[in-house]
């Protein structure tokens, strides 16, 4: 008996779930079987970081494995239409992110919409955005990295996940509201932009802050600022 599309993510949210799983299919428990997390990006990085510890919590409560399925390429588009193109049983999720927004105004050629074909149910996590960079370069501040772009227009580079996805986006933003001219460098995986920034290739990067934050912690990697309202605790040096 196939589960509404609208239940399975309240079902895997929690034990408190389990009482409208009984009335949509009867005697029959859920997950009856092991259940996929599709994502749209590579191991590694900070949402193949947040749907592992998810699908390890939901294995423990609800004693069925969820496993990642990890489907990178296309701004996370090939995963998307593979979550959209499964069964609506419950046992396939996806784990969305803002790209999938963003890429419905960049994308006019995808073969399904996103908001007509998934159903958003539960809020997992919000990830702050960091602006950052090697320790061996100068700038310490943001306006003192603003100034350098400045200098030297069109000469530092920046790193960035791939095209269309929510940091690519903030540093073009950054890029249009400072004023600046620095070079984005798109990287298919965040954990590739993180070795590449420690290795000295890039002087800086704008991303999340899950795949930097030992970086951060250690001094290997100095935070320039994030894009929230408040400081970010956890971007600071031990």
């Amino acid at each position: 008996m196939k589960l509404p599309r609208r239940k399975f993510l309240h079902l895997a949210a929690g034990a408190a779930a389990l009482p409208a799983l009984t009335r949509a299919a009867g005697a029959q428990a859920y997950p009856s079987r092991p259940v996929r997390i599709i994502i749209g990006f590579q191991a590694g990085g900070q949402i193949d970081i947040i749907a592992r510890l998810m699908g390890q919590w939901l294995t423990d409560r609800l004693g069925q494995q969820f496993y990642i399925d990890n489907r990178p390429g296309a701004a996370s588009n090939i995963a998307a239409e593979a979550a959209v193109r499964a069964p609506a049983d419950g046992h396939t999720l996806f784990l969305a992110n803002g790209t999938n927004a963003i890429n419905a105004t960049l994308y006019d050629n995808l073969r399904f919409d996103f908001v007509r074909d998934a159903e958003p149910v539960a809020s997992i996590n919000r990830i702050p955005l960091v602006l950052y960079v090697h320790p061996s370069f100068h700038a310490k501040t943001v306006p003192e990295l603003i100034a350098e772009a400045k200098a030297n227009p069109g000469k530092v580079s920046v790193a960035t996940p791939p095209r269309g996805t929510g940091p690519n986006m903030a540093a073009e933003l950054f890029k249009m509201m400072a004023g600046i001219d620095v070079v984005l460098v798109p990287y298919r995986a965040d954990a590739q932009m993180v070795t590449d920034l420690l290795g000295g290739q890039v002087p800086a990067a704008f991303g999340g802050i899950s795949p930097a934050l030992a970086h951060f912690k250690s001094g290997s990697l100095r935070a320039l600022g994030v894009a929230t309202a408040a400081r970010a605790a956890a971007a600071r040096r031990a």
